[in-house]
């Protein structure tokens, strides 16, 4: 690309107060083996809220502890991985302009069984300025069954929910929000792979803590609808299961099989993995050959698959369902309470069908892109609504548009890219496969579904055309809202391949030359990194901006900026 384009300063809508995006929250997970950073753009009218950015930082805060004493102690070398990784975050924070009174650092188990937590907080808040709040046992089951519950439709239901953490494991039966029963017990991956080099050892003395806890005469006691697992160390040990790895069939799943999986596996499937994941470990001398669903955690991955293959045996469990949300988004929905006084986390079900398909396919980089390709698809929109409802709007409306539109489009930019999975030829046809056929969206009738599929569809590639749009499965004025709201979406979707970090603030204005939409960069991908000049983007993108204008009958203009 050529030349930065011009600057203009007066372009930018102005900020919220104090600089800061008052729809940002986050929130940071202190945990044994990672350190994690969440970023949600929240909508303030319903309080449901979308991904922006996830950040992790492997620590390992036990990795290194004297365990001489009763407590460990978090020795000086963990507490200076754990400043740096939390300087990262906060340096992102700020970068984001997230309000402090909008984010919260919670620690877990390390932290809380440590010897000596007052020096760990006392250097993050000397060191950082930054306070943290240390989660008891039930605290933290409870933050974990509030995030679950963003995720699955199971308020009514009486439920069993189980997080793998590095240094303990939590276990919580709730209903309608309220716990019932809570408990956390000292068995996580990272502590049983240090303690227990001998998997036999280790299952006698998951079988001894589990037993001792009483916690298998708690669960007969309340009628279990379900069994939902969260953390990172399940969603990989179900992701394994998903994509053939416990059957030695990785990469022979067919696409079709695994695209109607919707998070969840049984206890032979769990044994499965366990099986060869021990097989791999003897075969390659103690350790287990890194897989791509495994990454880094691959070195704690056995103990892991071991502790839950022992609770499903203990507890009686025969199927569990996976949770793409835990703790740090259950301390976003607490969060969202605070501030929105309507906030209700059982609404918004039809969404959580969206975010939870969306989570299923998409990786953490497809997410951050998705939430940036809306957040400009939303400028958008209410500019053309404002407009058209002021009487100011152009003569390519023939259709109102209305809250369940933005829905629409929101969902499409969630949905768009989920068919990479299977392979980057052709994979919006892909997405619009697995939307229209794969019976994921609920609370959505058959022509919504049918027009967030077809969005996705024609998000990029070849232009709609009328033919796409079969009379018999859309309304005329879906047809009409689908012209719009494509056309919106693949200049969205258009502005992602500029490889933006992330964006400050969008503007989108009409003019007596028609629209204009200027967009402020934050980090820039990489020094050096040139911005497209107006010519160049016009140049890339000939057929959206045209496409745009015979929709609308005004030319749209686009700059972008660096902050």
């Amino acid at each position: 690309m050529s030349a930065n384009l011009p600057i203009l300063p007066n372009a930018i809508s102005i900020p919220a107060r104090n600089g800061t995006s008052e729809n940002l929250f986050a929130a940071v997970d202190i945990g044994t083996n990672s350190f994690k950073l969440l970023v949600v753009r929240a909508d303030p009218s319903t309080g449901r809220f979308l991904t922006v950015d996830r950040f992790k930082e492997r620590v390992l805060l036990g990795l290194d502890t004297n365990t001489t004493t009763t407590s460990a102690t978090i020795s000086n070398a963990s507490l200076l991985r754990a400043t740096t990784a939390l300087r990262k975050f906060q340096k992102l924070l700020q970068s984001h302009r997230v309000p402090s009174s909008h984010s919260r650092l919670v620690a877990t188990s390390a932290v809380r069984e440590a010897s000596n937590p007052s020096k760990f907080l006392q250097t993050i808040d000397e060191t950082l300025g930054l306070k943290v709040d240390v989660l008891s046992g039930l605290e933290e089951a409870r933050l974990i069954y509030k995030g679950i519950l963003q995720f699955h439709p199971v308020h009514d239901r009486t439920v069993l929910t189980i997080d793998i953490g590095g240094g303990s494991t939590e276990f919580v039966i709730g209903k309608e929000g309220q716990i019932l029963f809570s408990i956390s017990l000292a068995l996580g991956h990272v502590t049983l792979t240090q303690k227990f080099p001998e998997v036999t050892e280790m299952r006698e003395h998951i079988k001894v803590i589990i037993r001792a806890s009483g916690l298998n005469e708690k669960v007969k006691h309340y009628n279990i609808d379900k069994v939902i697992g969260s953390s990172g160390t399940i969603r990989n040990i179900e992701k394994a299961i998903c994509r053939g790895y416990a059957s030695n069939m990785e990469g022979n799943v067919g696409i079709s099989e695994e695209s109607r999986r919707d998070w969840s596996f049984t206890t032979d499937e769990l044994k499965g993995l366990v099986e060869r994941l021990s097989e791999e470990e003897r075969r390659v001398g103690g350790k287990v050959r890194t897989q791509g669903f495994f990454k880094k955690r691959s070195e704690f991955i056995v103990a892991g698959a071991v502790l839950l293959e022992e609770i499903f045996e203990e507890l009686k469990i025969e199927e569990m369902e996976v949770s793409g949300y835990a703790l740090g988004e259950g301390v976003i929905a607490e969060k969202l309470g605070e501030v929105f006084d309507n906030y209700d986390p059982r609404a918004n079900a039809r969404w959580r069908s969206v975010t939870r398909l969306a989570t299923r396919f998409n990786n953490k980089q497809h997410m951050k892109s998705a939430a940036l390709c809306f957040s400009v698809a939303k400028e958008m929109f209410d500019g053309l609504r404002k407009g058209y409802e002021s009487g100011n709007g152009s003569d390519g409306f023939f259709v109102s548009l209305e809250d369940k539109d933005l829905e629409y489009l929101e969902a499409a930019c969630l949905l768009q890219k989920i068919g990479l999975y299977a392979g980057k030829k052709g994979y919006h046809k892909q997405s619009y496969h697995i939307i229209a056929k794969g019976d994921h969206l609920h609370g959505y009738n058959a022509e919504e579904v049918k027009l967030i599929a077809l969005l996705v569809r024609h998000h990029r590639k070849k232009l709609p055309e009328c033919d796409h749009v079969v009379p018999e499965e859309l309304t005329e004025e879906m047809r009409g809202k689908f012209r719009i709201l494509c056309a919106i979406l693949r200049v969205s979707a258009a502005l992602e391949k500029l490889q933006l970090v992330n964006i400050h603030n969008v503007d989108f204005s009409h003019t007596c030359e028609g629209y204009k939409l200027v967009l402020e960069a934050g980090n820039l991908p990489f020094p050096g990194y040139v911005l497209p000049s107006v010519k160049d983007f016009e140049t890339e993108h000939v057929k959206e901006l045209e496409h745009f204008r015979m929709v609308f009958q005004e030319r749209l203009s686009i700059a972008v900026t660096s902050s």
